[in-house]
C-alpha cells in the first residue's frame, strides 16, 4: 500500500470531521436501483471504517427520488453503532414525521441560495422555502434532534449563472437564525475555485455565522473539489462532506456530477497530517464492493489507483518531514 508523505501545515486544522453522504447523496441519482438490503450492507460497511457521521437516506416522496423510497426499511435494518451518527434528509414536516418514527437523532433540510433551483427542487420560491422549513426546524429542535441546514447553489447556478456572495451569506444566516446547528455550503454544480471559496466563507462568517458551524460540500465537475476543500480548511472549516467512491449528483441539476470522493479526501488529509479517524483500506474495500453492486467503476482516483496496483509489493511505511 502506497502512503503519502506527511507534511504538516500548522495553519490547517489538526482534525477534520468527514460527513459521509454516499448512502444518500451518492445513491440518489444512480440509475441502478439498489434494494434495501444492499443499502443496509453499504451503510454497515461504512460504519466499520471509522466514519463518525454517515448520512443514511432521505424521507422524500418515492416519485421524486425513487432510489430512496425505502428509507424506513433502511433505517430499521442498519446496525447502528453508538460511535456513529446517522442523519437523514427531510424536505418538509411529513418527511420529519417519517424520520422521527424511525428513531433518528439528526435531520437535515435542503435550502437553495437561488430562485430557480428553489422552484425546481422544492416547488417553492426562494422566499417561500423558509416558511416550509421553519416548522420542520422548530419541531425537530423541540424534540431534541440536531438539525443541519444544507444550502445549495452557493457558487453557481446552471440557470442563473454566478451567485452573489451576499445572497449566499444572507441565506446562510437565515438558516442559522432559524435554528440549524450546522450548515453545509454546497457547490452543487462543481464550478467553484479556491479563491471563490475563501471569499464566500469569509463573507458568511463576517455576517455572524461561526466558522465552527460551517461545513463544505463540493462536487468535482471541473476537478476542483480537493483544491476547494483545502481552501476551506485554510480559513478554519473542520467539517467536510464527501461520498464513498465519489458517487453522487443531483436529480434536479443535471450539471451536478459526482461528489468529492471520501477516499481522495482521506488520502489528502493523511498527507497533511490531519486526523480523521477513517481506515482508508476498509473504505476502499467498501467502494470496490459497491462497484460490483452498481455495475460500474468508482470515479475515485484513489480507489482506481489502489485497484490498479493491487498485488504490487509497495511500501507501507509512512514518511514524515520530521524523519
Amino acid at each position: 500500500m502506497t502512503l503519502p508523505m506527511v507534511v504538516r501545515d500548522d495553519s490547517l486544522p489538526t482534525a477534520v470531521t468527514i460527513w459521509e453522504v454516499g448512502a444518500r447523496d451518492g445513491l440518489q441519482n444512480e440509475a441502478t436501483i439498489l434494494d434495501a438490503s444492499t443499502k443496509i450492507e453499504f451503510i454497515d460497511r461504512l460504519s466499520a471504517t471509522g466514519l463518525s457521521i454517515i448520512e443514511a437516506t432521505s424521507f422524500v416522496r418515492a416519485d421524486r427520488v425513487p432510489q430512496l423510497a425505502d428509507a424506513r426499511d433502511v433505517m430499521s435494518g442498519i446496525a447502528r453503532r453508538d460511535s456513529v451518527r446517522y442523519p437523514v434528509l427531510v424536505p418538509n414536516e411529513r418527511g420529519l414525521d417519517g424520520a422521527m418514527a424511525a428513531g433518528v437523532a439528526d435531520v437535515a433540510i435542503f435550502a437553495s441560495a437561488t430562485e430557480t433551483f428553489a422552484q425546481r427542487n422544492l416547488g417553492r420560491s426562494y422566499g417561500e422555502q423558509w416558511d416550509m422549513f421553519a416548522p420542520v426546524v422548530q419541531r425537530a429542535r423541540a424534540a431534541g434532534l440536531r438539525v443541519r441546514g444544507y444550502l445549495s447553489m452557493c457558487c453557481g447556478d446552471p440557470w442563473e449563472g454566478p451567485v452573489d456572495v451576499d445572497r449566499v451569506a444572507e441565506a446562510a444566516l437565515r438558516l442559522q437564525e432559524m435554528g440549524c446547528d450546522s450548515l453545509s455550503l454546497g457547490d452543487t454544480i462543481g464550478v467553484a475555485t479556491p479563491g471563490q471559496v475563501g471569499a464566500l466563507i469569509g463573507r458568511i462568517t463576517d455576517r455572524g455565522v461561526p466558522i465552527s458551524s460551517v461545513g463544505v460540500h463540493f462536487h468535482d465537475t471541473y476537478g476542483q473539489a480537493l483544491a476547494n476543500t483545502l481552501a476551506a480548511l485554510r480559513v478554519g472549516v473542520t467539517t467536510v462532506d464527501s461520498s464513498a467512491g465519489g458517487l453522487g449528483g443531483c436529480p434536479y441539476a443535471h450539471a451536478a456530477t459526482g461528489n468529492l470522493a471520501t477516499e481522495d479526501l482521506v488520502y489528502m488529509l493523511d498527507g497533511l497530517g490531519i486526523s480523521h479517524g477513517v481506515d482508508l483500506d476498509a473504505l476502499i474495500s467498501t467502494s470496490v464492493w459497491l462497484e460490483s453492486q452498481l455495475g460500474r467503476p468508482s470515479p475515485s482516483r484513489v480507489v482506481r489507483a489502489r485497484s490498479s496496483s493491487s498485488g504490487v509489493d509497495t511500501p507501507t511505511h509512512r514518511i514524515t518531514m520530521e524523519e
